[in-house]
């Protein structure tokens, strides 16, 4: 069998040489391009089975050369994208134009070998089936470093079959870290089948996830409908006793049996849960527990849209445009105040209240620039006193109320720490004991309350 053809596009020559050196080591044939000149000249002479193309380039850039190829004949083979700067908007472009998968630079050689052997092998199946290559799905968004290196972390599980459990808070995207998974795993033709974990009942529990069988045939249960691809079980820790167990089961024995059958059914499934922090600090019960274990091999922690906040303008960008190309809604843009403003909210809901507020500003309409006017009306009915500190949004506050907000729930949390003790609070915080009962009895904080609780 012949070496894989691999052309390098990319106006560095050090990268050129570099990635020429490597993809050699490796047992490859590589050709390599300085421009869109020197590519097309060498894509006639030699049909390559991958290209990996810069996006940024002098005269013609890496998104206009894909467009000229997918227009002519369609991208033949592979295209892999490699950016050091790219924004949401070129990664989204380069994927409606065919783009198999994007690195990012400086290139991790780890990370960049094993984008090129899941390339070559699609495009192996694609010219085996002769079916179009769909092109895979475009990772979670975020250039931060926690966002980085849990793409990272999540491209490194894909491979395997193991069960993982994706922790995060509601609305942190846990669902969307598991279909990316799932696009990226030698199990990607298969199904992605999701159930509901809120949406079960002990009496109905068997029938979905293990299916019925009577006189009129058999109807399959979410693990059969799952055959030969990723089961994702959202709210692991919101399925009723009877299922957790019917769940524990399953993966134990690898197999299930239908309701109203006999014959025990093989299961050719991975699966994947979420749940929420809370659920794995709290106590579990004996079957909770044995499903845990069974579960977490891997613990894939998704962390809040707070910390890293720094993301907010490309996630704003890329639902913008995401809800305009699917919804067909009009199309508006943030301005820098609005983003900053964006940047500092501490979003309670996590990046599904960031899409909703998108997609409401975008039904609602108006000029083409959001304006922080805007923003501030919309975030003007947040979420009760009673969050947490750091789901509060205090920016939305006069100086004064915002830090009274702090103090008073700076203190309580010392307090508790403290065990309801105020001679202690006064030394952990710093204070004269008298003047923190003052403190205490302005803020109205039942400190007496607090020690007997």
């Amino acid at each position: 069998m012949s070496a894989a053809r691999i052309l390098v596009v990319d106006d560095e020559l050090e990268i050129r040489g570099l990635l020429k050196e490597i993809l050699a080591d490796e047992g490859y044939e590589v050709d390599v391009a300085g421009d869109a000149v020197e590519a097309r000249a060498s894509r006639s002479l030699h049909d390559p089975d991958l290209v990996l193309l810069d996006i940024w380039m002098p005269d013609t850039d890496g998104i206009t050369l894909l467009r000229e190829w997918s227009q002519s004949n369609g991208t033949s083979c592979p295209v892999v994208m490699m950016s050091g700067h790219g924004t949401v908007e070129t990664a989204v472009e380069a994927t409606r134009l065919g783009a198999f998968d994007f690195v990012e630079k400086p290139l991790s050689l780890a990370k960049l070998l094993r984008t090129v052997e899941r390339a070559l092998d699609s495009g192996r199946n694609k010219r085996h089936t002769g079916r179009a290559l769909t092109p895979s799905l475009i990772p979670p968004v975020g250039r931060s470093r926690v966002m980085i290196a849990l793409r990272e972390q999540v491209q490194q599980v894909a491979p395997h079959e193991t069960s993982v459990l994706i922790v995060g808070e509601p609305g942190s995207g846990r669902e969307g870290f598991a279909r990316y998974m799932h696009s990226i795993s030698s199990r990607a033709s298969g199904p992605f089948v999701q159930l509901v974990g809120a949406g079960l009942s002990d009496d109905g529990a068997a029938a979905v996830m293990h299916g019925t069988e009577d006189a009129g045939g058999s109807h399959a249960g979410v693990f059969e409908q799952a055959s030969g691809g990723v089961l994702f079980i959202n709210g692991v820790e919101e399925l009723p006793s009877k299922a957790q167990g019917l769940l524990v089961a399953a993966l134990e024995t690898q197999a299930i049996t239908r309701v109203g059958g006999a014959t025990p059914v093989r299961l050719n499934v991975r699966v994947i849960a979420s749940a929420t922090p809370r659920f794995l600090a709290a106590g579990a019960s004996s079957v909770q527990a044995e499903m845990l274990s069974r579960l977490n091999v891997i613990t894939l922690s998704v962390p809040p849209l707070r910390e890293y906040a720094q993301d907010v303008p490309d996630l704003l960008r890329y639902y913008v445009d995401r809800l305009v190309d699917e919804e067909h809604l009009p199309l508006r843009r943030f301005g820098v105040a609005a983003q900053n403003r964006l940047r500092n909210y501490p979003w309670p809901g996590n990046i599904r209240e960031l899409k909703n507020l998108v997609q409401r500003l975008l039904i609602l309409g108006g000029e083409e620039e959001i304006r922080l006017d805007e923003i501030e009306r919309e975030l003007a009915s947040q979420a009760p006193a009673t969050e947490p500190l750091v789901k509060q949004d205090l920016l939305s506050l006069p100086l004064r109320e915002a830090r009274e907000h702090f103090e008073r729930a700076y203190l309580q949390q010392q307090l508790i720490l403290c065990n309801g003790k105020v001679g202690q609070l006064a030394k952990r915080v710093g204070m004269e004991r008298t003047h923190l009962y003052r403190k205490l009895r302005s803020l109205g904080v039942d400190f007496r309350q607090l020690a007997e609780d």
